[in-house]
């Protein structure tokens, strides 16, 4: 086996199944992940999206399949996997009576480091904590406690970081600075496993997949998954969206409606007959309509539908 800083592709596994008890939460997963790739996983709660992550850092172990992740096979060498894996959940479990530097040396310890003051440092230094460092864990807003959990998870150099909706309850501002950290980690050859429920994130994502009922739908780039479905968008602006999105809504060619401010976005996946039903009331005075693009909140409505229907896409 060749060197884990040596893999090219940081994950790569092949029908992966769990089950708990009667539940099936993970359906034949397949799923290759570049080095230095930030991949994000959506869905709805219960989904399967943190068994899923679980499952590919050898944290869990799959009822069936295959796969290695860092070089490693996920079943017979999750020891050496766990050594490489940085991972942070989405409730903050540090100690909030210690300092933030308190808290990193602590975890550091656990680590058995060596030089553990220096890395302890170094994290403080890199996240922009050094000011805050003797500032006590349980005063801090939820976006400092999220750069704490994120430096706890480098403090041992990992090659793969699992971040478990990590920016839940986290101002604007603080979200848009830890993805911008990301993305540096990325660029640095850190491959990133990530859920979130924000769209606006999971365009941020080198590549996402979306699961529902744990199954994996599809998967690609943002644009990728959007051109995976047929979707056709209107969007209308009028005086009366409340008394006009019932009508709509009534249309058997309409799938969606959803309010923009004083905008209507309706979407359907057959232009032909959707074009058809809109054009009576497309021809009613007063009111402005336009051709848009869908988005991905659209395309996983759009899946959510119907999913003992939708077929299971990879995209290359």
């Amino acid at each position: 086996m060749s060197d884990a800083s040596e893999v090219e592709v940081a994950i790569d596994v092949h029908g992966i199944n769990k089950h708990f008890g009667e539940n099936h939460v993970v359906k034949d997963l397949s799923l290759t992940v570049r080095r230095g790739e930030i991949f994000g996983f959506l869905g709805p709660n219960g989904s399967g999206k943190t068994t899923s992550i679980r499952m590919l850092c050898g944290l869990l172990t799959p009822d069936s399949g295959e796969g290695t992740c860092l070089g490693y096979d996920i079943i017979r060498e999750t020891k050496q996997i766990k050594r490489h894996v940085g991972y942070m959940t989405q409730r903050f479990s540090f100690w909030e009576d210690l300092t933030i530097r308190e808290n990193l040396r602590f975890v550091a310890r656990m680590y058995s480091m060596i030089d553990a003051r220096a890395k302890v440092e170094g994290a403080l230094a890199q996240l922009g904590l050094t000011k805050h460092a003797n500032q006590l864990a349980g005063t801090l807003s939820g976006g400092w406690k999220q750069r704490l959990a994120l430096a706890a998870c480098l403090l041992h150099e990992p090659q793969l970081l699992l971040l478990d909706e990590p920016t839940a309850g986290v101002d604007p501002k603080a979200r848009r600075d830890f993805w911008e950290e990301l993305h540096i980690l990325a660029a640095r050859g850190i491959t990133v496993l990530v859920s979130t429920h924000y769209m606006d994130e999971a365009e941020r994502c080198h590549k996402l997949g979306y699961i529902l009922y744990g199954r994996l739908l599809v998967q690609g780039t943002a644009q990728e998954v959007i051109a995976s479905q047929p979707l056709y968008t209107w969007a209308v602006s009028a005086g009366d969206l409340p008394t006009l999105a019932e009508r709509l809504r009534a249309l058997p060619a309409v799938e969606q409606v959803a309010a923009f401010g004083s905008t209507l976005h309706i979407i359907g996946s057959d232009e032909e007959r959707l074009q058809r039903e809109l054009a009576p009331v497309m021809a009613e005075a007063g009111r402005t309509w336009t051709r848009v693009k869908p988005g991905l909140e659209d395309v996983f409505i759009h899946l959510m539908r119907d999913v003992d229907e939708a077929p299971l896409t990879e995209i290359h």
